[in-house]
């Protein structure tokens, strides 16, 4: 069930607002977020301001917890500081796997000594993360991983590779499934973190077909993990690696803001395909396939909403997250699609100055699109937790 508080939200509204007004530097209004570039961009003076506003006053992650840093904010004053953030054209600077992934995932298993050294820099958006999960023989199935971990007494050794590492190439730290025990498979996994800035890590960025390098292989040659840096017991690390599987995937679809619509392809349709006598997009085929897709992506965000707000209530993220995920990739491949349509030729462009920057970012949004059903756990393993775990199906696999 929502919590709306329970205190005068109206009061809290205007707060907000002020604030906003105050803080939001004017120039960044309506802009993009400079972090969903999927390359690194230098910050410009006002957008480093911004970050270190929201950053200090905590609401880039607004229900965590003050003592670490965080807005310690209800889930309605949380809607409350988004609204505020939407009508002053504003963005959340503060995001990133460690809010996404990492930080909820510390704050559930993570000891307080732990949650005091890593939550802050979350918070403020000074120290990057990266996850280091899958590996060349271990995607799907994760469990069969191989990256050893070796106890040396003060500290691990670790030996190994990871592929897909989103954003490892900017990455301060490394939150990561290694294997300490291999006489056993699930249980034999650990959760460590890892300093990506010492020797014995490697990361070698991946071009992909749009033509950005987000994932990388990432090596490590006797790279070391403090003992400190080991969340959660010994050996128990899938129970946390699934937990946070969750966290991504809620994230993915839509939680944690890693979508945006963007333009509106009712007005882009208009520009390109024309209007008939009524003012309409003259295509109705092409009309009624756009009203479907905002539909399915309206009802989307209403049921994310909701299901968030009853993870607040409950004990976070649960399986219905994949049906989640597998909802929002597809509602935004289609959108891709449909984008690419309207524009026809001018939509394909890759170079050149006949081409405009929205014209050349569509083909090659279109194109790296087609990697959110594989990322943060397939199209097809989504489906068989559906099966399992929300619908109660039984394992056909174990009679064969």
């Amino acid at each position: 069930m929502a919590d709306f508080g329970g205190g005068d939200l109206d009061a809290f509204r205007a707060e907000a607002r002020a604030w906003i007004e105050a803080n939001f530097p004017a120039e960044l209004k309506n802009k993009p977020n400079p972090m969903m570039r999927e390359e690194a961009v230098e910050p410009s003076p006002a957008q480093q301001a911004w970050k270190k506003a929201m950053g200090d006053k905590g609401w880039g992650v607004p229900t965590w917890p003050a003592q670490y840093g965080g807005g310690g904010l209800s889930p309605a004053e949380a809607r409350v500081v988004q609204q505020e953030l939407g009508r002053a054209g504003a963005y959340n600077p503060i995001g990133g796997m460690g809010v996404m992934m990492f930080g909820p995932t510390l704050l559930e298993y993570g000891t307080e000594a732990q949650k005091q050294e890593h939550i802050p820099g979350i918070v403020k958006g000074e120290v990057w993360w990266c996850q280091g999960y899958s590996e060349p023989g271990a995607g799907s199935d994760l469990a069969a991983l191989q990256t050893r971990c070796e106890d040396k007494g003060d500290h691990f050794l670790i030996n190994g590779q990871k592929i897909w590492t989103s954003g490892a190439q900017y990455a301060d730290m490394c939150f990561c499934l290694v294997r300490t025990d291999t006489t056993k498979k699930h249980e034999g996994i650990s959760f460590v973190l890892i300093d990506m800035h010492q020797p014995g890590v490697e990361v070698r960025p991946i071009k992909l077909i749009n033509g950005t390098s987000p994932f990388c292989e990432t090596f490590f040659t006797d790279a070391r993990a403090e003992k400190k840096n080991l969340v959660g017991p010994l050996n128990g690390g899938w129970t946390i690696g699934k937990r946070l599987l969750q966290h991504e995937r809620s994230g993915l679809s839509g939680g944690g803001g890693m979508f945006g619509m963007g333009r509106s392809l009712d007005n882009m349709a208009k520009e390109y395909v024309g209007v008939d006598e009524a003012g309409r997009i003259a295509d109705s085929d092409l009309r009624s396939r756009i009203i479907q897709n905002d539909m399915d992506w309206r009802a989307f965000q209403q049921t994310a909403m909701r299901a968030m707000a009853e993870a607040k209530g409950n004990s976070g993220p649960s399986a219905a997250t994949s049906i989640m995920k597998n909802a929002a990739t597809s509602t935004l491949q289609t959108r891709a699609e449909l984008t690419v349509e309207i524009m026809g030729a001018q939509g394909l462009g890759w170079t050149g100055d006949e081409f405009s920057k929205e014209e050349k970012e569509a083909v090659r949004s279109w194109l790296g699109g087609k990697a959110t059903t594989i990322y943060g756990g397939s199209q097809e393993v989504q489906s068989n937790i559906i099966s399992k775990r929300i619908l109660g199906l039984p394992d056909l696999t174990q009679n064969h």
